[in-house]
Formats: C-alpha cells, sequence, structure tokens
C-alpha cells in the first residue's frame, strides 16, 4: 500500500516536472502561436488518447451526486480515476475504503468529516486546489454543504478493487444492505 502511495504521488510530481520542463523547451524555441492561430492536427490516439466531455460515462443523480469515469475502473484490479461531482445540500453517510485514494479539488469546496457521527455541521471546508488523501481503512464522509453557488468538483485517483463499507456511529461496520425487492 505505502508503494502504491509512493508511486502514484511520485507519478504526480514527476508530471508536473515534465511540464515544467516542457513549458521551458517551448519558451526556449521561441513558441510564438496564439490562441488565434489556426489549430494544429488532432493527435494521434495511439500517442494521446483523448476523451471529449460529452463521451464521459457519468452515473448518480443530477442535483445530488455524480460519479463520471476518466479510466480504469474502482471495482476491477488496476489504477483508476474519477470525477466526483456533490451538489449543493448533498453527502455521503459515514464509511471507509479498503484501499487509499487520492482527492484533488478542481472547483466548488467539498466538505469533509471524519466524525462518525453524520452531522453536517461537523463537516470543513476542502476548497478548489487541495489535495487530499483518503486513508484506507479511516471513516469519512463528504458533500456539499447547502448555500454553495456550485457543485465541489474532485477527481479522485486510486488503485481497485476498492470495496465502501458503511458505519454506525461506533464506527463499526454496517451489515451489507439487502439487495432491493423485485
Amino acid at each position: 500500500m505505502r508503494f502504491s502511495r509512493v508511486m502514484i504521488l511520485s507519478a504526480v510530481v514527476a508530471a508536473g516536472v515534465g511540464a515544467a520542463v516542457l513549458a521551458g523547451v517551448a519558451y526556449g524555441q521561441g513558441a510564438k502561436v496564439t490562441i488565434n492561430d489556426p489549430v494544429g492536427p488532432l493527435p494521434d490516439p495511439t500517442h494521446i488518447p483523448t476523451v471529449l466531455p460529452e463521451n464521459i460515462k457519468w452515473s448518480g443523480q443530477v442535483g445530488r451526486q455524480q460519479t463520471g469515469t476518466l479510466f480504469g475502473d474502482p471495482s476491477k484490479p488496476g489504477l483508476y480515476g474519477v470525477v466526483y461531482k456533490w451538489y449543493p445540500g448533498a453527502f455521503s453517510q459515514p464509511h471507509f475504503h479498503d484501499q487509499e485514494r487520492y482527492a484533488y479539488v478542481i472547483s466548488g469546496t467539498w466538505w469533509v468529516s471524519t466524525s462518525n457521527v453524520y452531522d453536517e455541521k461537523l463537516t470543513y471546508p476542502v476548497r478548489a486546489g487541495t489535495v487530499a488523501i483518503d486513508t484506507a481503512n479511516t471513516v469519512h464522509w463528504d458533500g456539499a454543504r447547502t448555500g454553495e453557488k456550485e457543485p465541489a468538483v474532485l477527481i479522485l485517483v486510486g488503485m481497485g478493487p476498492v470495496k465502501t463499507t458503511q458505519v454506525d456511529e461506533n464506527g463499526k461496520p454496517k451489515p451489507p444492505a439487502a439487495p432491493a425487492a423485485k
């Protein structure tokens, strides 16, 4: 687990350093192209695969919480990345995950708590630009407070498969929910 954490954080740092180096090289080469110039060709998808916003697969409920899969699958082995949208007034219940996850808040304010007790007054604001580590097997819950002007949007990256376990007010796992009656 520690190895995965180091590898993911190393990848994030390496990406940042690589971007800085590329920016320096582009500047050093005297790149004078502006956004007003014609665009270049679409990148070769075997080199730089892209997914346009309209092609991201979303699940959940607009106005409450939505999840968009960027890559991988949290229920299968391997690296995955998802986007969460927490709409104002929507929260999860206290729970934990069996795998560590890494979050970056893109926009809005993500409200989180590490209490076993669900009380929205116990949430703390995590603002856009913040990185958070969702430590494995530790209780938390999250969402967006009523009154926020926009959803909290964050990227979560981790290694699958990940299992989520709901907890009671003592932090003890709740029994799995019974399947819906047909």
